[in-house]
């Protein structure tokens, strides 16, 4: 029997109230879930925050579904006392991505597929004992992944790519203050990485501009390494190097300093149970001397009128060299080993014999094997 008219006006008042109490409903649990959801944001601010260390800053956090977004994260370095950095920071990122891998959220391991890192700076230290420091807020404070002692969570991460940005590079060991080199336009990957054991392979690629006095060059590194082990297999390549700014690696103090000039460096290490292996091939291209030192001067232990004899016919000169040693042994020193093979290839080119024992590029690498 159809409804009469005053039937269903009286079910009309009953369903606007029904809908206006659902609609109420749907607001404050609208209203509790963003303050839910704020309130876990802002939890997590203060977590990474707290992981980070009390010299961080972490500007904001994004929580997407399916990645994280940082923003304005930087931590600034210890200007004062014994530990003293040459840099305002350490590390610093316009924008970092982190994307988790959510099947690992009830395993022991915690599992993240990617870290993007964009418009990033980071600086590293290499000390007067050769010792190669990078983030020491982190890694030199004995915190594990929740700030506090104890056990350290195992981190299993797929891949940190960083997208522009620079990076600082201080050597104290070859003078004061330290030296700095700079790598401008990064373009590097790394993983997979597991934390804290480093046992896994590591596949590491990076790509920059290595800025120069008179000019920039080119650098590739390319390889894998198995941290935890001390395993590296690395390939190197600069293209265009400023002799300029490498020249305290190049020249004792007495020698006669660069004017200019330009370098090509063609590397392939291997480090396994603590021995180096690595064969390379140096270009200088372009080399002029100040000149400083007269006839009697030298230029990386050689002569500087057979160096400057050499450019002036050939305008550049080649050499081979290849180092060996064993990281573990106390009297090696990458240092020596590659200044005097480098020596020896230059005196060998020229047909003289070894004026002295050079700094050479190798003080570069020698940070990456920690002496």
């Amino acid at each position: 029997m159809p409804s009469s008219p005053a039937a269903a006006c009286a079910r009309r008042p009953r369903l606007a109230r029904a809908l206006l109490g659902s609609a109420a409903i749907l607001a404050v649990l609208g209203v509790l879930l963003a303050v839910g959801w704020r309130l876990a944001v802002r939890e997590l601010h203060d977590q990474l925050q707290t992981a980070l260390g009390p010299r961080s800053e972490v500007g904001e956090i994004v929580v997407g579904w399916q990645a994280v977004e940082v923003r304005h994260l930087r931590i600034r370095a210890a200007r004062q006392g014994p530990t003293a950095w040459p840099a305002e920071d350490e590390l610093r990122a316009e924008r970092v991505v982190v994307v988790p891998d959510l099947r690992s959220l009830l395993s022991a391991t915690v599992r993240i597929r990617r870290v993007e890192i964009e418009d990033g700076y980071v600086s590293l230290l290499r000390t007067r004992d050769g010792r190669l420091k990078v983030l020491p807020a982190l890694l030199d404070s004995g915190r594990t992944a929740g700030g506090a002692q104890g056990q350290a969570v195992a981190v299993h991460l797929g891949e940190v790519r960083w997208v522009g940005g620079a990076l600082e590079f201080f050597d104290a060991s070859v003078r004061r203050p330290a030296l700095k080199l700079r790598l401008e336009r990064l373009d590097a990957r790394v993983g997979p990485l597991d934390l804290p054991r480093l046992d896994s392979t590591t596949g590491l690629r990076m790509d920059g501009v290595l800025k120069g006095v008179q000019r920039d060059g080119r650098v590739h590194l390319s390889g894998e390494a198995v941290f935890g082990r001390r395993e590296v297999r690395l390939h190197t390549d600069l293209r265009g190097v400023d002799l300029v700014a490498l020249q305290p690696y190049l020249l004792k103090v007495t020698e006669a300093g660069v004017k200019r000039g330009s370098l090509d460096l063609r590397m392939q290490a291997t480090v396994r149970q603590e021995r180096l292996n690595a064969p390379g091939h140096v270009t200088l291209t372009g080399l002029e001397l100040n000149a400083s030192g007269g006839v009697l001067g030298t230029f990386a232990g050689v002569p500087r009128q057979a160096v400057v004899a050499a450019m002036s016919k050939n305008g550049r000169i080649d050499l081979d060299f290849t180092l060996e040693g064993r990281l573990d042994d106390p009297d090696f020193s990458l240092n020596e080993n590659v200044a005097t093979k480098i020596a020896s290839g230059l005196a060998e080119s020229l047909g003289v014999s070894v004026g002295g024992v050079v700094q050479g590029v190798g003080d570069v690498i020698k940070g990456l094997f920690g002496r």
